[in-house]
């Protein structure tokens, strides 16, 4: 009967090995979970500060002795002191109409960071709008 024993699977030794590949698989998986949501914070942190910026000059060209040019200029400053010249190549502000009222629009277009701060041209479009005052 003991010759027998030879037949049988060491359950123990079947498993052998497998923590490690175990291990390996799941903290690859969590590494790259946790760079996936630093990369998503990337991204909003750009897209909350260009678009702050675009609100700040829409805000500084709506001023009565302001001017569309200075509240793009603003803007552009701005964005870049906070992240970069990269992200203000492209800034606009125009004049509009809501609700009846003189609005100023600046437009912002900038990169969307994909991977790292590398990622698609123009993939990141914010618009602000503020009110225009006036002196009379």
């Amino acid at each position: 009967m003991r010759h027998r024993n030879w037949l049988r699977p060491n359950r123990l030794r079947d498993e052998s090995g497998s923590a490690v590949a175990e291990f390996v698989m799941v903290v690859s998986l969590l590494t790259f979970l946790t760079l996936m949501v630093m990369q998503l914070a990337l991204a909003l942190h750009i897209r909350n500060t260009v678009l702050d910026a675009a609100a700040e000059g829409a805000r500084y060209a709506a001023l009565a002795d302001s001017s569309l040019l200075a509240g793009a200029q603003r803007t552009r400053d701005l964005i870049t002191t906070a992240i970069g010249m990269t992200y203000a190549t492209d800034v606009v502000a125009k004049y509009g109409v809501s609700s009846g009222y003189t609005t100023v629009e600046v437009r912002v277009i900038a990169p969307l960071p994909l991977m790292g701060l590398l990622g698609a041209p123009r993939g990141l479009e914010v618009v602000a709008h503020a009110a225009v005052e006036s002196l009379g």
